[in-house]
């Protein structure tokens, strides 16, 4: 059974699904070395933002296979030492959406009616109605820093509330934007409009000090800033600057530059910066959802398929989920068989993508082409994420081409292997939501690419079934199984037997053996 770390707290429903799947230790007081000595002993580790995952911790998981960040960040994995290992890293990106978004909007409202400075005012014994005089957010203009998932989110509430919306976002439409009710601007002009800018972008190498002084220079006179993504794009001193200097109205802070922020920090003691403790996932829901949510992309990972939200491995779309998940065991699958079938060196393979796979993004389809040709013959571990850095380490040529026509097939997924002195197509399909091998070098068959085959290529005569049968019998060898496709009648035919166990060695040349028998190979899948 697979064993999992939690070294954080997460939801109960969360550990319940993991415990399902696999043996699941719960230990919150590690620290470094004391994950160092244990991490070897499991196949996946769940944190959340305070356990770091570093390069020396995933070299020492020698059988990690995956690692889940229970929340949307994974600042404190190395993501690209997880890849080179073929380790997926798993997130929980949706769970807190509505969390994050509603805490903005608290944010706003806060700034607008000066809410913590009226609270603490009355608290300290006073009395300062006017003192605390503010302004509505209806007919402001919110300037939104990232159309993703967040700023969408809160985007849909402050159309809500009347507010006219910006936003810069180089990956979104137009036309996604004009559905949401939302103006896409530069940067430039973002910064020089909004009344109001909130921040909804991950910190990387080009958002880090996003907003600089002079980024902040540019800001609308009396304008505010809120960020409740991540610390590090802000250059704090410069805001409490601009907002000592009567540049700006004010700011609140969910995120800092460093956590929790030093006594002296600059935007600390200040009342028109509104400052919390890094609250935007703290909600009973955002918890339960981001468990839950990691805790099934690690259970998926741990079967060999591929979670829906895996940093490392491409994003599928929900709607692409249900048409191309059954492809992929049948496309990781068809590599391995072909790797075992074909023993001559490959020129260059082409990848045929029909029907239904026409319509929807193949890159998972390809990855898992790529994990079962390399596993075959590789001394390292092949997944997903790191089959596309093998696969270019070896020099393989693959091309890609997608064609409307199936055939009789809502789909199809056609490999073509061009070696130095022949050439092999094979094509499979979904059926019945198992994956089948429908053709193979020209012989129409149908079977289940699973378990222990037996695959010969013969001369079609009388009695060829049956002394194979008779040899694999007499060798305590059980068929569960038998499929066969022929040219012409006794043409050249191909026979597909599905074993209880592998034909060993010795078994196999014995069928290589008999008369009539071009070629003969055992496959396991």
């Amino acid at each position: 059974m697979d064993r999992i770390l939690v070294t954080e707290k997460i939801a109960e429903e969360g550990l319940d699904v993991l415990r399902r799947n696999a043996q699941v230790d719960v230990n919150l007081t590690l620290d470094k070395a004391g994950l160092l000595a244990v991490i070897g002993e499991y196949d996946a580790l769940v944190v959340r933002s305070a356990t770091k995952v570093t390069a020396e911790v995933i070299e020492a998981g020698t059988k990690l296979r995956v690692i889940g960040r229970a929340g949307t960040g994974v600042d404190n994995i190395d993501v690209e030492a997880a890849t080179r290992q073929g380790i997926v890293v798993v997130n929980a990106p949706a769970s807190n959406n509505v969390a994050v978004a509603e805490l903005t909007i608290g944010l706003i409202l806060s700034m607008a009616r000066n809410i913590p400075q009226a609270h603490a005012s009355l608290q300290g014994g006073k009395w300062e109605r006017t003192k605390f005089s503010g302004w509505e957010v209806r007919g402001k203009t919110l300037g939104l820093v990232g159309l993703g998932r967040i700023g969408s989110e809160v985007a849909h509430r402050a159309r809500a509330m009347e507010m006219t919306i910006l936003a810069f976002d180089p990956v979104v439409s137009f036309d996604r934007a004009e559905q949401m009710g939302v103006e896409l601007v530069t940067m430039d002009e973002l910064v020089q409009r909004a009344d109001i800018v909130s921040i909804h972008v991950p910190l990387t190498d080009g958002t880090r000090n996003l907003f600089s002084a002079a980024r902040i220079a540019q800001m609308k006179p009396g304008s505010f800033l809120i960020n409740a993504s991540r610390g590090g794009i802000v250059d704090e001193a410069a805001l409490a600057e601009a907002i000592n200097a009567g540049r700006m109205g004010g700011a609140a802070l969910d995120v800092f530059n460093s956590e929790p922020p030093a006594a002296d920090s600059p935007v600390l003691g200040n009342p028109k910066i509104i400052t919390v403790p890094h609250i935007g996932a703290s909600t009973a829901e955002a918890q339960t959802s981001a468990g839950t949510e990691v805790a099934e992309g690690v259970a998926t990972a741990l079967t060999g398929a591929t979670p829906r939200y895996a940093v490392n491995a491409p994003f599928v779309a929900p709607e692409s989920w249900a048409v191309l998940q059954p492809y992929l065991s049948l496309a990781r699958n068809m590599g391995s068989l072909i790797m075992q079938m074909i023993q001559e060196p490959v020129r260059s393979y082409e990848l045929e993508y029909c029907g239904e796979l026409a319509d929807v993004d193949t890159q998972p389809v390809r990855l898992a082409v790529l994990e079962g040709l390399l596993s075959a013959n590789s001394s390292e571990r092949v997944t997903p994420v790191n089959a596309p850095v093998i696969a270019r380490n070896r020099g393989m040529r693959i091309s890609e081409r997608t064609l409307p026509d199936a055939e009789n097939y809502a789909g199809l997924l056609v490999i073509k292997v061009q070696t130095a002195n022949s050439s092999h197509t094979f094509s499979g399909s979904v059926l019945r939501g198992e994956p089948h091998i429908v053709q193979a070098d020209g012989y129409f068959v149908d079977f289940v690419p699973q378990g222990s085959l037996l695959i010969t290529y013969h001369r079609d005569r009388p009695g060829m079934i049956g002394r194979v049968g008779t040899l694999l019998g007499e060798n305590d060898v059980n068929i569960s199984g038998m499929y066969v496709g022929r040219l012409s009648p006794r043409d050249r035919a191909m026979m597909v037997l599905t074993l209880d166990e592998p034909a060993s060695e010795e078994v196999l040349n014995l069928v290589r053996a008999l008369d009539d028998i071009d070629q003969a190979y055992c496959v396991t899948l």
